[in-house]
């Protein structure tokens, strides 16, 4: 069993904003595999679906960014998962060009709130994908919790692809090795 976990914060006024990057991810993949059932649990809004043999949980903690490891924690409490094999945490990246996308299994939190929460429960070692967002170097916390400008939302159909067919190639091809030489690279500009 696998549980892929895309971090944001809950409510209306969040729902767009560049933090949500992971909550985004989640909803387009459960369009993308026809996913319509969401249900509360585990401090969370969670699906599932059997991909490729294998149980996958959908998970969306809606503890707020800074307490992600709370819903984290919960769930794999519950099923006994590996944090090593068994996560996978999508999230937002400043220090990452919008669209570029990195996976890592193991590292810092990099100052992000989200992520550290979840270290703090089950330590550096879980997989990872982290979705550049940019930076604005005036106001980090207005340009986070801003929502996507014109020409952001433009590519962001592309980019959202692009992560879910990396989560999927990780769910199915499970050589980390090759995904990250397939994913973790520069971003070619989108016409």
């Amino acid at each position: 069993m696998k549980a892929v976990i895309g971090l944001g914060n809950p409510g209306k006024k969040y729902e767009k904003t560049r933090h949500n990057i992971g909550f985004i991810v989640i909803d387009s993949l459960r369009k993308k595999l026809n996913i319509s059932d969401e249900r509360e649990k585990f401090q969370a809004f969670v699906s599932e679906k059997n991909i490729d043999g294998e149980k996958v949980i959908f998970l969306k903690p809606q503890t707020f960014m800074n307490l992600s490891g709370n819903s984290v924690i919960e769930i794999i409490n519950f099923y006994k998962l590996d944090p090593k094999k068994d996560i996978i945490v999508i999230y937002d990246d400043m220090d990452l060009p919008f669209g570029d996308i990195r996976v890592r299994e193991k590292g810092s939190s990099g100052g992000h709130n989200g992520i550290k929460s979840i270290i703090s429960y089950i330590g550096e070692e879980f997989i990872r994908i982290r979705c550049g967002i940019g930076a604005k170097k005036e106001d980090a916390i207005e340009h986070v919790l801003g929502e996507f400008n014109q020409t952001e939302q433009k590519d962001l159909n592309e980019i959202l692809e692009n992560i879910n067919n990396c989560v999927i190639d990780i769910l199915i091809v499970q050589n980390l090795d090759r995904i990250m030489q397939k994913y973790n690279k520069k971003k070619e500009k989108l016409k």
